[in-house]
């Protein structure tokens, strides 16, 4: 049987006669607004956890990723960069060096 709103108030009358209104009350209190299938167990909400757990573990596996490739690209950038302003350098000093070697 289905327990529809007024199937719940005709119970709470016959509790408060049997029980009196204060304790009718809290025995209504205590029941489920639905049917029991929709109420959430213990185990509904454990299998819920691991599943946000794992979303979680999910997302910060791709974040790291992520943030693991942008850093390995500023760094190659900067190396090359650098690379290439050593190299001027250097260029730059030898051909100092050998017109020197050429005045001598």
């Amino acid at each position: 049987m289905a327990l529809d709103e007024r199937a719940r108030h005709e119970l709470f009358l016959r509790l408060q006669e049997v029980l009196g209104p204060d304790r009718a009350e809290t025995l209504m209190e205590m029941m489920p607004p639905v049917g029991w299938a929709d109420v959430a167990t213990k185990r509904d909400l454990d299998a819920l956890e691991q599943r946000v757990d794992l979303r979680f573990e999910a997302m910060e596996h791709r974040l790291l990723a992520a943030f693991r490739g942008e850093l390995l690209t500023a760094v190659t950038t900067q190396t090359r960069t650098l690379v290439i302003a050593n190299m001027g350098a250097v260029l730059t000093t030898a051909a100092l060096a050998f017109a020197a070697a050429q005045l001598a």
